[in-house]
């Protein structure tokens, strides 16, 4: 079941937090509510490269995490945006060239391009795969 926690009157948040499982179509609708909070927090611009990045984050829970859930955390903070997609499984993710025949391995070589930062926070239960945008 998919459930958002998190929430406050539009006028005050300033984060949005949702647990998810995911699947094929989950990226369009994760755009939307991104898009969504980008507006109403005047940051607009960041629409293109947020929501390839957070994509590409949520393609990767879809392949590789077993059950497909995880949890999604939107906020605005000074400097810009921040995005998480945490997942229950552990080890690092790397990113790395793909040949030019190669099915995948591009997602976070375009979430690197299209943010100013990213990384991983590695848990004892998971990982937190981040990426920010400068405003």
């Amino acid at each position: 079941m998919n459930q958002a926690t998190d929430l406050y009157p539009a006028a005050l948040a300033t984060s949005y937090r949702m647990r998810f499982t995911v699947g094929e179509h989950s990226a369009g609708h994760m755009r939307r509510i991104l898009r969504m909070f980008l507006t109403r927090w005047e940051l607009g611009h960041l629409t293109d490269p947020a929501g390839l990045a957070l994509t590409e984050l949520v393609a990767n829970v879809v392949r590789h995490v077993p059950g497909r859930r995880c949890a999604v955390l939107i906020l605005c903070e000074p400097h810009g945006l921040r995005v998480e997609v945490a997942d229950g499984v552990a080890g690092a993710v790397h990113a790395k060239a793909a040949g030019p025949l190669d099915d995948g391995g591009r997602g976070l070589v375009l979430v690197e391009a299209v943010t100013e930062r990213w990384g991983v926070d590695e848990r004892a239960d998971g990982k937190t795969v981040w990426f920010e945008c400068d405003a």
